[in-house]
């Protein structure tokens, strides 16, 4: 039997050597290729950090504020009504009025002591106000530091509504050096007691905060540092993994190692998630200050910077407007560890545990209250801006929105629709309304459909609707621009018209009575809207000149050269139809509507004004003159029944609309201050059964009775006369003939011919009589 072969000792000591050789050869490859990895990743979390800290923290919204009011001695506005704007504003009751935002108020008395703001020409501090009223308007305003009577007082404006990026979060930065001490006291004796003497990472305060809170038998202290928690709502996830807690560690240390702890501090100032207001997110205690109190983070006392403090733990659970016990008992919690650190006496202390959270109601700030009109603002600033501009850059937007006239036309709107559906027995009415301010253009209020937050398909914009009507004041507007052939008495055949087309076509318009009217004269065509007058003058004038008369007007849009252009074939939008009678309303004279008043950066710079512009684009003498026959048609024609509700010294100038088929109705028209146009109809573009009159007319009335309170006064040119004419002859007359009426005319254009009533006897006599007594008696 051969005998076991044994391995020498030599040669086992041989291979163990060579399997020991491998093995570190290959620990060290493993070694090296892990610690490359491990400083690449490094870097790249290094890459990450600097890139986003060094460059652009956050995309701040522009903010759109709307009109602010301004207020003065004789501003009609009760007391009532100033204090329903003041709770608009998110003012606050204070009989201190202890910071900016608080009021108080005391019969026909409120003392304000307003907020300091940024307006695009010039920046207004805080004032400390007395106001006075009487039953209808302000009689008095006193500063109370001064002792001195104001001439005017502007509020700060209403925010609403903000251009978010995709990411739906708001902020409103602080620096750290205008940061109160207790907001940076509270978050040191709660989150972070080591934060200027660890690395990013203590275990110090892991291992208190896991004793603390095994005594306390809950959560109620983390170890989480300030640096860990900036990483984690700056570059991370909200996912719950090791992984996670890793990367936080280390993107911590590298933040450390990067920046100075105030750069850190700041940075978690502005970051920190604090609430959800809406869709939106709030960050940062600049904002959140604001969104529960209503006041600046300055004006904040110590019971309510410990409540902001307490919202980090978990800005949920700890909601002060849903659970208002468990945030004041996390807030005494906060004031108690802010007295042992030593920060605050125990008197300070025991005073700010005894006051109640005064959390304003929710203001849903982030909210685009008013999207149609937003709708209109954003278009006209992407013309001048990009759009990552406009949701980043927190640009601060100063539109031309009246919020009360606003809210009156979406009421209004609520109302008219529900009863003229049920008069009509019609579903799916739909709206839309344009208010401006007649002397200068500016959008105060405009609804894009009758839900007043629909963010769909803006009609005011967007509709393109035939006019009807609404057509015919350009019509004898450009009549009226040729004196020797066409003044306010000429007498125009409204008989029937057949129009050839290009193609051989035959054109056969009908007035809306389906009757004639034979010759009539010239403002009685228009007052009651007669088709037939209206396609004789047109086709006399000429197609073309009417629409250059309507791009004078203000209209861009091309328009087909066919003769039912004169009567309202042509569609237009409500805005083109508002730009098209602001140029009437102006006299004449064209102003742009603007919705913008002026655009400034975030650091207060003025980047763009939109200032009043105004030039003369058709002549001031037939503008005149159709103005008047307006005029006529609201006393006699299709727009009588406003003088049901409203003065008749009011003096009211407008005009109805209505498309075939009832399929459109409108009605545009302005008082001394206001002009509105209105479009009443359906999506489908089926019939509505409405007219003008029946439908956007009462609209309009239900609005401007509501809004207005100036009467029209139209002052004719140097080159118009008043002349007394005979109706029964459309001769020459005085105020002595029976019946005679007073036109405007341009000069030289009147009839010479006298009327019989102006030689007759009776007539020189009391013609002799009424200048006697205007000589000797007025």
């Amino acid at each position: 039997m051969p005998k076991k072969t044994r391995k020498s000792p030599v040669r086992k000591k041989k291979a163990i050597k060579r399997s020991m050789h491998w093995f570190k050869k290959w620990f060290l490859s493993v070694l090296i290729i892990f610690g490359f990895v491990f400083v690449s990743y490094i870097g790249y979390l290094d890459y990450i950090v600097r890139k986003q800290f060094e460059g652009k923290r956050w995309s701040i919204p522009a903010r759109v504020y709307a009109s602010p009011v301004e207020i003065y001695r004789g501003y009609r506005l009760t007391a009532e009504k100033f204090e329903d704007l003041l709770l608009q504003l998110h003012y606050r009751r204070d009989y201190h009025l202890s910071s900016e935002g608080t009021y108080n108020k005391k019969g026909q008395q409120i003392n304000v002591k307003t907020r300091g703001f940024i307006f695009w020409d010039k920046r207004q501090e805080s004032h400390q106000l007395r106001i006075n009223f009487s039953d209808v308007a302000i009689t008095k305003i006193i500063n109370l530091t001064s002792a001195k009577e104001m001439p005017i007082v502007r509020m700060d404006p209403e925010q609403i509504g903000s251009f978010y990026p995709t990411r739906k979060e708001d902020r409103v930065l602080i620096k750290l050096e205008k940061t109160p001490d207790a907001l940076i006291q509270g978050l040191m004796a709660t989150e972070d007691r080591d934060f200027y003497h660890h690395f990013g990472v203590s275990f110090k305060a892991i291992a208190r905060a896991l004793w603390v809170n095994f005594r306390a038998g809950s959560v109620v202290q983390g170890g989480s540092t300030i640096t860990q928690q900036l990483v984690k709502n700056f570059y991370l996830t909200a996912e719950r993994s090791l992984w996670r807690k890793v990367n936080e560690a280390f993107m911590a240390l590298i933040l450390e190692f990067r920046y100075q702890k105030d750069e850190i501090l700041e940075a978690y100032l502005n970051e920190i998630y604090l609430g959800q207001d809406g869709a939106s997110s709030v960050h940062g205690f600049g904002l959140a200050s604001e969104f529960y109190f209503g006041r600046p983070l300055l004006n904040l006392p110590l019971q309510d910077i410990a409540a902001l403090v307490a919202l980090v733990r978990g800005p949920s659970y700890y909601d002060p407007r849903r659970h208002v016990d468990r945030s004041v008992k996390r807030r005494n919690l906060v004031l108690t560890e802010m007295h042992q650190q030593g920060y605050i006496t125990k008197k300070q202390m025991q005073e700010a545990k005894k006051q109640k959270l005064r959390i304003i109601s929710r203001t849903h700030r982030s909210v685009n209250r008013y999207p149609g009109f937003l709708g209109l603002v954003k278009r006209q600033l992407r013309q001048e801006y990009r759009e990552d501009d406009l949701t980043s850059e927190g640009l601060r937007v100063f539109t031309t929105l009246d919020t009360r006239v606003q809210n009156i036309l979406e009421n209004k709107i609520s109302q008219k629709l529900k009863v003229l559906e049920k008069r009509t027995r019609t579903n799916d009415l739909e709206t839309a309304a344009i208010v401006t301010r007649r002397e200068s253009g500016e959008i105060v209020a405009l609804a894009g459909g009758r839900d007043p937050r629909g963010v769909g398909f803006n009609r005011a914009l967007d509709a393109v609707r035939p006019i009807g009507s609404l057509i015919k004041p350009v019509v004898y507007l450009t009549a009226l621009e040729y004196p020797d052939r066409y003044t306010i008495t000429t007498n125009v055949s409204d008989t029937a018209i057949e129009v050839k087309g290009r193609k051989g076509q035959t054109w056969k318009p009908k007035n809306y009575d389906n009757k004639e009217h034979g010759d009539v004269e010239f403002h009685t065509a228009l007052a009651h809207s007669y088709n037939l007058a209206t396609v004789h003058i047109g086709m006399d004038v000429g197609i073309a000149r009417i629409a250059k008369t309507l791009r004078n007007l203000g209209v861009s849009r091309p328009v087909n050269l066919y003769p039912s252009l004169l009567l309202g074939a042509s569609p237009l939008t409500p805005l083109e139809v508002t730009q098209m009678y602001q140029t009437l309303a102006g006299d004449g004279f064209a102003t742009p509507l603007r919705s913008i008043r002026a655009v400034i950066a975030a650091d207060g710079e003025r980047l763009q004004s939109y200032p009043y512009t105004v030039r003369q684009t058709v002549d001031p003498a037939a503008t005149y003159i159709t103005n008047r026959i307006l005029q006529e048609v609201m006393n006699e024609g299709t727009g009588r029944s406003a003088y049901l509700y409203m003065p008749k010294e009011f003096g009211l100038v407008g005009k109805t609309g209505t498309s075939n088929k009832l399929r459109d109705s409108w009605f545009a028209g302005f008082s001394g201050d206001y002009l509105s146009v209105i479009w009443m109809g359906r999506d489908d573009n089926k019939p509505s059964g409405l007219t003008g009159a029946s439908g956007a007319l009462q609209l309009w009335i239900a609005l401007m009775r509501k809004i207005s309170t100036q009467p029209v006064d139209l002052i004719p040119p140097d080159n118009i006369e008043m002349i007394w004419i005979d109706p029964a002859n459309g001769l020459l007359a005085n105020e002595a003939c029976d019946g005679a009426e007073r036109f405007p005319y341009v000069i030289g254009s009147a009839p010479d011919e006298e009327s019989l009533c102006v030689s007759q006897k009776v007539n020189r006599a009391k013609t002799w009589f009424n200048n006697f007594i205007k000589d000797n008696f007025q």
